[in-house]
């Protein structure tokens, strides 16, 4: 086994052209720049991390919280900096380490922010920061030398990162929600049958029984086709077509920018000289001689952990019972790209020592729109809330608080049902990777007990 993993070693550390790596870091800058750019100039840093007097936390990182008005500003005027300073590769490392801490930081201070391309921008520079690119053809290059080639594992790690969003989310789809009913694609679709010339074919079944079944297909089979070089040019034009109809059609932020941008390390690692070869002989012009690449041990066990997390991580939400989508226990950080529709209304009874009779706390008292919409199908953020309001009342001296919640919540498309048990005092309620048994099942459907029935005979 010490052999094995000792050639691997030697095979991770062989010496690839870094011309596609340089692209990506170009790349990456760029959009770094611009999403932070587009928060400043758009004023969405307020409304987002300033206005609400709550902000949901992550499990376990309670202590993060948002700095005042002029701080937030400057955080995302550092992050705008730090994402040109990494597309020029100038005193790159400071700035992808310094871009990768602010993000993160940013992406934590409430869930209702999260979206899966923050966490992939997350991961995707965390993994940049253990890579000196910013000498391959950077400006770091005028005070260290260029460095036109390096270790092939620093192309690998991010190319097993791409997949991993690929292949999870395509995992996220194989239910007969998605393939046999077409939902949550189908209720998306009929939204946008207002778009010219196309707009009259959304709102057709068929239309988006396909488009859900491509969809699928596409997840899971373009890595391959994008590592397959007879097929790459048309892999990539479908990713282009792809994406693109995506961002019209949904409303998703930089995703579909950052895939394209991420897909091209599937390329040749040499293909940005196909496209800048003359600029690219004149910095090589100044390439430091040669050095051989070795992967240490410990960088070595640093990246396989990080990869074996990844694979991991996104199968946490198979150990616990019941529909992912509807108890989201282990939903975040697993790739379940555009899989559910959920809707919910959520009201707190609340009853003290003082107050014998039950009386109702509406959310619009400490949430804004966007934060309640995003609270009112999530279970674990109705259980934040109960929590604060029963911190609320004690602090104001009341005794025995004890706080419930009619939870009501439909997924893609169904009929609403209780998602929380009404009887159950959240305030007795910790949050945890433990399974949830505050959270109510769903009730399966007709259709869907004639189809668990079925599934029980044997095949001949």
């Amino acid at each position: 086994m010490l052999e094995r993993a000792r050639k691997a070693r030697q095979v991770l550390a062989t010496p690839i052209d870094g011309a596609s790596l340089a692209a990506f870091r170009v790349l990456y800058g760029a959009l770094a720049a611009f999403g932070a750019f587009r928060f400043l100039a758009y004023g969405w840093i307020d409304p987002f991390y300033v206005t609400p007097q709550l902000h949901f936390t992550y499990w376990g990182f309670g202590w993060v919280q948002p700095l005042g008005s002029a701080g937030m500003h400057a955080v995302f005027a550092m992050m705008l900096a730090f994402g040109i300073a990494i597309a020029l590769g100038w005193f790159y490392r400071f700035a992808i380490v310094g871009y990768v801490l602010l993000f993160t930081y940013v992406e934590l201070i409430d869930v209702t922010n999260y979206l899966n391309h923050y966490y992939l921008m997350s991961l995707l520079g965390l993994r940049m920061a253990f890579m000196p690119l910013g000498q391959v053809y950077g400006l770091d290059a005028r005070r260290r030398g260029n460095r036109a080639s390096v270790p092939r594992w620093m192309l690998d790690v991010l190319k097993l990162q791409v997949a991993c969003v690929y292949v999870y989310a395509a995992i996220a789809k194989l239910n007969a929600d998605w393939l046999l009913d077409a939902q949550p694609l189908a209720i998306w679709l009929a939204a946008r049958s207002d778009l010219p010339v196309v707009g009259r074919w959304l709102d057709e079944h068929w239309v988006a029984l396909a488009m859900s079944w491509g969809g699928f297909l596409y997840d899971l089979t373009i890595v391959g086709w994008l590592s397959w070089r007879p097929t790459r040019p048309f892999a990539y034009a479908l990713v282009l077509v792809f994406h693109g109809a995506v961002g019209v059609l949904f409303s998703i932020g930089l995703f579909p920018w950052i895939m394209a941008a991420a897909t091209t390390l599937y390329f040749s690692p040499g293909w940005p000289r196909r496209v800048l070869g003359p600029v690219l002989a004149r910095i090589e012009s100044r390439t430091s001689e040669a050095q051989p690449f070795a992967l240490p041990h410990v960088l070595a066990v640093v990246l396989a952990l990080l990869a074996l997390a990844q694979v991991v991580v996104p199968l946490r939400g198979h150990l616990y019972e019941g529909d992912i989508n509807w108890h989201e226990q282990g939903m975040r950080w697993s790739w379940r790209v555009l899989c559910r529709e959920k809707n919910g209304s959520v009201t707190y009874r609340v009853r003290t020592a003082e107050r014998q009779r039950e009386y109702y706390v509406t959310p619009r008292r400490y949430l804004t729109s966007a934060q309640e919409r995003e609270m009112s199908s999530q279970p674990d953020l109705i259980l934040q809330l109960a929590h604060r309001i029963a911190d609320d009342l004690r602090a104001r001296g009341e005794r025995g608080v004890e706080v419930r919640v009619d939870a009501l919540a439909s997924l893609n498309g169904r009929p609403f049902e209780r998602l929380i048990d009404p009887d159950v005092d959240l305030t007795t309620i910790d949050d945890g990777i433990a399974p949830a048994t505050w959270i109510l099942r769903r009730e399966l459907s007709a259709r869907e007990r004639s189809r668990s029935r079925l599934a029980q005979y044997p095949t001949r």
